[in-house]
């Protein structure tokens, strides 16, 4: 199948200023995801930022595209890099999160895999199993839960489903197989991007900061596929990134 993978990558991050320049094992956090989506077979591979300096070092080894600094979400910057390229409303896209360096480049194929098999679906993403308490409670680790169909009912960065008898009396005590923790991984088609930006934002995206929570308010189905490949943790903070260097080089 023939796929276009865009990378959303902005300096200003809040709780990381310039993430995707960070250095991992001498190249550029941008550059790791930029080979993990070559190696998942996409047919174009395109950075999308609104920073020169990630523009200047990202166009030594991947296509760039500059966008505007006014986006509310990442969904929004690959809507303009669409009409920039002039993509066909059927061209699937994948939205690679430009601080996910390690995800599986299974991953990537299996959100295409899936938004192919699924017409009826507006995108396609993924989760994975939770092994502890702790990030359960971490609003950095989005939950989702799913219906009968792996449709999305909800994104949250509270702990969805809230279990009652545990909650209540010592959260630490919860049990995290019953978590699914989102992956930031999305696959849809073009044409499905420009309606997506046309909706007015709203507000339950705003109160939580995830974006995906856009096309549920407006009735849109999100389906939800176990990753094949449970991905690393995506890096927030300059803490998370220490974490995942101590892990690479104790797996040396």
């Amino acid at each position: 199948m023939d796929f276009t993978v865009i990378i959303p990558a902005r300096y200003g991050s809040s709780r990381f200023p310039g993430k995707p320049l960070a250095d991992i094992n001498g190249k550029p956090m941008i550059q790791h995801v930029t080979e993990r989506a070559a190696e998942a077979g996409a047919s174009a591979v395109i950075v999308a930022t609104d920073d020169s300096r990630i523009a200047a070092v990202a166009e030594g080894f991947a296509r760039v595209v500059m966008t505007s600094d006014k986006h509310e979400s990442g969904t929004e910057r690959l809507a303009e890099v669409i009409q920039k390229e002039n993509l066909a409303d059927d061209t699937l896209i994948v939205n690679v999160q430009g601080d996910e360096p390690f995800v599986p480049a299974a991953n990537i194929r299996q959100v295409v895999e899936n938004l192919s098999q699924r017409t009826d679906v507006a995108m396609t993403t993924l989760g994975t199993e939770m092994h502890n308490a702790d990030d359960v409670l971490n609003p950095n680790m989005v939950k989702v839960v799913r219906n009968v169909k792996g449709e999305a009912l909800y994104f949250s960065r509270s702990a969805i489903p809230f279990e009652r008898s545990s909650m209540m009396t010592d959260p630490g005590r919860t049990d995290p197989s019953l978590y699914l923790r989102h992956i930031g991984l999305y696959a849809y088609r073009a044409g499905y991007v420009n309606q997506y930006i046309r909706y007015t934002p709203s507000a339950l995206e705003h109160t939580e900061s995830l974006e995906q929570l856009r096309a549920l308010w407006y009735g849109d189905k999100i389906h939800v596929d176990v990753a094949s490949e449970p991905p690393p943790v995506g890096i927030d903070t300059p803490h998370d990134l220490t974490r995942l260097l101590a892990l690479l080089n104790d797996g040396e």
